[in-house]
């Protein structure tokens, strides 16, 4: 049995990252819509073929949910070289299923789930791979509130698209094509409406800001809202929406080493980062320091926490500094699944005023619910400003936790839900959530494993106050996956 373990040890202010490259042609194919590099055989990349079966697909599905209807759907896509071609397959195919399309041009991912609850449409589709690199696109498919599919509707929409089960439309039933593309100003404009973001406050603090948008649609957004909130002075970084990434897309710290130099360089009071469809949010601080992605979450909520008292929700691999503010705030905290849908239902059932995603997702529920960059940025530059700190200074009131992320590839045909059936049995003692894969709890510190859907290999990830036991951690739990392969645990 072949085993492979790569690990991405995440800092607050010191980082080394082992990154896996995937194979030339991927296509993944899940709930949360289809994703896959652009090129190469239908079913096994990102092809044209592919584009149209799944968008009628999806087209089929959205009928069944409203029969009778006149279907509308929205369309939007990030700045990637590939998202014109997909574009006009995805308009061409809905058009043919009898759909009209409001086609948005190029946008963010929240301002088209807005968008979709603004034109009171059936659906949407968001043409991007979010922090993929740049040969990767994706269809992601969203509901007539502009969410989103559950785990059971992306399951009908794949099966429907695979079974081939949708009839194109005759001429006089064909679809109606309209252009928009005011998208993002009116997604600033709710923004702005919020009581929470303070524009006077921003305003009074002459704040300078570096934007890294990476070339894509937060070079137009960004920029926009930042000189909507009075930003004293706006230094753009790859602002320039020509998909053309200049370095990994991922908002993480090993990816925004520019942005920390033109920081310090221009005297700036913080840089932003976003990812190329700007659901994912990360800030760097006045000294060129990331303030980690992690604590996007938990300095966003601590601000909406101090005005409005609740519950939060996050996912089960995010950092546990959320459960501690929200419960000095008064609050209970609430764990998810992995994944935007899995805590928007949470969020919904616990009546939480704040969720996301460790990974820098913020979603606040008075404007929609889905991770929101743009929201997240003029909400803690408000907090910012109305605390009277530094960036540093911020980041340094919340406490410190470290996660330790790893990932273990397997042989094909490994029964990975079997192995960690046997962690559990291992750790049974232990307090356990099973909610998604196993979480072991130590006290204050805790063990994440989690398998993907759609290859050989289960995720590691493990939070402490100090990296070093986070590691520790996670490498005793690899440790232990090495003697169940080796048939020598005992379990």
């Amino acid at each position: 049995m072949n085993i492979i373990f790569f690990q991405q040890l995440r800092m607050i202010r010191k980082e080394n990252f082992y990154i896996c490259q995937k194979r030339a042609m991927t296509l993944i194919r899940s709930i949360s819509g289809i994703r896959g590099t652009i090129g190469g055989k239908p079913g096994e990349g990102l092809t044209p073929i592919d584009i149209v079966k799944y968008a009628a697909g999806y087209a089929s599905w959205l009928g069944s949910r409203h029969p009778g209807e006149k279907l509308r759907v929205v369309l939007g896509r990030d700045a990637r070289v590939s998202g014109g071609m997909i574009s006009d397959l995805v308009t061409g195919t809905l058009l043919g299923m009898g759909v009209d399309v409001l086609e948005i041009g190029l946008t963010t991912t929240p301002s088209a789930e807005l968008a979709v609850i603004e034109a009171g449409a059936h659906g949407g589709i968001m043409i991007t791979a979010s922090h993929n690199p740049a040969q990767w696109n994706a269809l992601k498919m969203l509901d007539h509130r502009g969410e989103f599919l559950s785990e059971k509707e992306g399951e009908e929409v794949l099966r429907i698209s695979e079974k081939g089960i949708f009839i194109f439309s005759e001429t006089n039933k064909l679809g109606s094509y309209s252009y928009d593309d005011s998208s993002i100003q009116k997604h600033i404009d709710k923004i702005l409406a919020l009581t929470e973001v303070d524009i006077k406050a921003i305003k009074k603090a002459n704040l300078s800001v570096v934007v890294d948008a990476v070339n894509s649609t937060g070079g137009i957004a960004v920029p926009l809202l930042l000189k909507a909130l009075h930003a004293a002075k706006v230094h753009e970084l790859y602002c320039e929406p020509n998909g053309l990434f200049p370095h990994d897309p991922e908002p993480l710290p090993a990816n925004l080493r520019e942005l920390c130099d033109r920081v310090v360089k221009e005297k700036a009071d913080l840089g932003i980062a976003v990812d190329p469809d700007v659901d994912r949010l990360a800030f760097v601080n006045e000294l060129g320091e990331p303030f980690g992605e992690e604590y996007t979450l938990v300095a966003v909520a601590d601000y909406i926490l101090g005005i409005h008292p609740g519950n939060t929700v996050s996912n089960l691999s995010s950092t546990q500094a959320l459960k501690m503010i929200t419960e000095k705030a008064g609050g209970k905290w609430h764990t998810s699944a992995v994944g935007e849908v899995h805590v928007v239902e949470k969020m919904k059932e616990t009546d939480a005023i704040i969720g996301g995603e460790g990974n820098g997702g913020v979603i606040y529920p008075p404007l929609h619910y889905g991770r929101d960059a743009l929201a997240g940025i003029a909400l803690f530059l408000t907090h910012l400003a109305k605390s009277g700190k530094k960036c540093s200074e911020l980041r340094d009131s919340y406490p410190d936790f470290f996660i330790s992320k790893n990932k273990i590839e397997l042989d094909e045909g490994t029964d990975t839900g079997k192995l960690i059936e046997k962690i559990r049995e291992k750790y049974h003692s232990h307090p356990l959530t099973d909610i998604d894969g196993i979480k072991i709890h130590f006290d204050k510190e805790w063990v994440h494993l989690r398998r993907s859907n759609t290859e050989p290999v289960i995720r590691i990830y493990a939070e402490s106050d100090h990296m070093e036991k986070a590691d520790y951690l996670a490498r005793k739990i690899i440790q232990d996956l090495r003697e169940i392969l080796n048939g020598t645990s005992g379990v």
